[in-house]
């Protein structure tokens, strides 16, 4: 199934988890494994988190772009409106490619 996933963009142009192992570099046009991370102050929520749009009001955009992704097995998770409304929770996920950014050029970096 498509979905959207926000990630860190780092000066180098690879992309990584906004919190959660944020520090592993994640590739594209492979497939994922979930594992589960117990990190403090978060609530634990195992799997990949993606949406049915891209759109998350409650985080910032700065330093982070819009990835189109393909997920599966996944469980679909009813948030508020202001979080993005509907988040799917994967067991599995592959980067497919960036959405551009009107905004930026760095954008432009699916394989």
């Amino acid at each position: 199934m498509v979905a959207y996933k926000l990630f860190k963009l780092r000066k180098n142009n690879t992309l990584g988890s906004l919190f959660i192992n944020a520090g592993a570099i994640l590739p594209f046009n492979k497939w994922m494994h979930a594992k589960a991370y117990r990190t403090k102050g978060f609530a634990f929520r195992p799997g990949w988190h993606s949406t049915h749009k891209p759109i998350a009001p409650h985080l910032s955009m700065k330093n982070r772009v819009w990835a189109k992704v393909e997920i599966r097995n996944y469980k679909t998770q009813i948030r508020p409106k202001n979080q993005g409304g509907k988040w799917y929770l994967s067991k599995w996920i592959k980067i497919d490619k960036i959405l551009l950014d009107k905004s930026s050029n760095r954008g432009n970096m699916s394989t």
